[in-house]
C-alpha cells in the first residue's frame, strides 16, 4: 500500500500520525480503564522507535535502479553522462538522472536511429509518475494553470516507433516547465532538425536537459524549477570523424536561427557541473567538446 520506493519524508510523517491515531481509538474501545494507560505509552514508543529506523533505512538505502524488462548493458552505456544527484534512471527507450531539489531530470539521454522515426499517430496518454524514482517525480497537476507548458525532453515525436516508447515519455521524470512559445518555437526547431540529423546521419546520440541553477523560480506545490536556460547536445559516431554540437538556447521565444545558439559542450558542462562524455577517449573528448564549428553539421 505504501511502497518505501515511493515514499516521501511528508508521507512517512502522514502515516505516522495516522497509525497513532487509529491506536487511541482502538485502545479506547478495547482496554479497559486501568490498563489503557499502560498500553497506550507502550505503543507510542514502539511504533516511534519503528519510524525512526524506518525513515533511517530510506535515507541510506541505495536506489535501485535496475529493471527486469532492461538490460544490464543500458546501464553501462557507453555514452551514459555522470549525475549529479545519484539518481540514474534507465527506462526502456531512454534514461535520465533526476534532481529531487528541481522535480525534473538534469539530463535526459537517448539513442536515436534512422528507424526510430515514424509517422505512427498514437493517442495521447495522460502523464505519469515515474515509479522507479524512489521518492516519485513530479506530480503533472503542478503544471495545472501554471502558465507552462509539459515540455518533453526526449520528445515523444523521437518514439512514436511503438506505443510502449511513445507513451514511455509521458513521465513526469522526462518533462520541465516551458514556455509555449518557447516549445512550440524554437525549442521545437531544434527537435525536429534532430530527427533530421538522425535521418541523414543513420544514428545520433542525444542528451538534453535544463540548466538548473540555485533561486529559480518555481510552480506548483511541490516548487518545481523553472529553467532560464535549456540546452541540448548531439554526438554523431557514424562516421570514421565523429562530431558533436551542443546548443544552448534562453527559455524565451526566439526568431534567430538555430545556428546562432550553438556553443562548446565545455561551456555546458561548466555551467551544470556534468561530465557528458566520461567513457569517450579523453583525447576525443576534449576536441569535440571544446569545438564549437557547426560547419561539419547540415543545417
Amino acid at each position: 500500500m505504501f511502497p518505501a520506493s515511493k515514499m516521501k519524508r511528508n508521507d512517512i510523517q502522514y502515516l505516522y500520525v495516522a497509525i497513532l491515531i487509529f491506536l487511541r481509538f482502538y485502545i479506547n474501545y478495547k482496554s479497559e480503564n486501568l490498563k489503557r494507560r499502560y498500553i497506550y505509552p507502550v505503543l507510542i514508543i514502539s511504533v516511534s522507535i519503528g519510524f525512526y529506523y524506518f525513515e533511517d533505512y530510506l535515507d541510506k538505502k541505495e536506489v535501485n535502479f535496475s529493471d527486469p524488462g532492461v538490460e544490464a548493458s543500458v546501464f553501462s552505456f557507453f555514452y551514459l553522462p555522470s549525475s549529479t544527484t545519484g539518481i540514474v534512471v534507465s527506462h526502456s527507450h531512454y534514461s535520465l538522472s533526476y534532481s529531487e531539489k528541481h522535480e525534473q531530470p538534469e539530463w535526459v539521454a537517448y539513442e536515436l536511429k534512422k528507424e526510430h522515426l515514424s509517422k505512427n499517430e498514437f493517442k495521447r496518454p495522460f502523464f505519469e509518475i515515474d515509479k522507479k524514482i524512489r521518492s516519485s517525480s513530479a506530480d503533472w497537476r503542478n503544471y495545472k494553470n501554471s502558465g507552462y507548458d509539459k515540455g518533453h525532453l526526449c520528445p515523444a515525436a523521437d518514439r512514436r516507433f511503438t506505443y510502449k516508447a511513445f507513451e514511455e515519455t509521458f513521465l513526469t521524470s522526462n518533462i520541465s516547465p516551458q514556455n509555449h512559445k518557447f516549445n512550440a518555437g524554437i525549442w521545437n526547431l531544434l527537435e525536429q532538425k534532430t530527427r533530421y540529423w538522425a535521418t541523414i546521419y543513420n544514428n545520433v546520440y542525444v542528451i538534453t536537459g535544463g540548466i538548473l541553477e540555485t533561486d529559480l523560480k518555481t510552480i506548483g506545490y511541490e516548487a518545481v524549477s523553472v529553467p532560464e536556460y535549456f540546452y541540448k547536445i548531439i554526438l554523431d559516431m557514424s562516421s570514421e570523424e565523429p562530431k558533436m554540437i551542443g546548443f544552448l538556447i534562453p527559455h524565451e521565444d526566439s526568431d534567430k536561427k538555430l545556428s546562432d545558439f550553438v556553443v562548446p559542450v565545455d561551456r555546458i558542462e561548466k555551467l551544470t557541473g556534468i561530465d557528458f562524455f566520461p567513457k569517450l577517449d579523453d583525447v576525443v573528448e576534449d576536441r569535440l567538446e571544446a569545438s564549437s564549428n557547426d560547419q561539419e553539421w547540415k543545417f
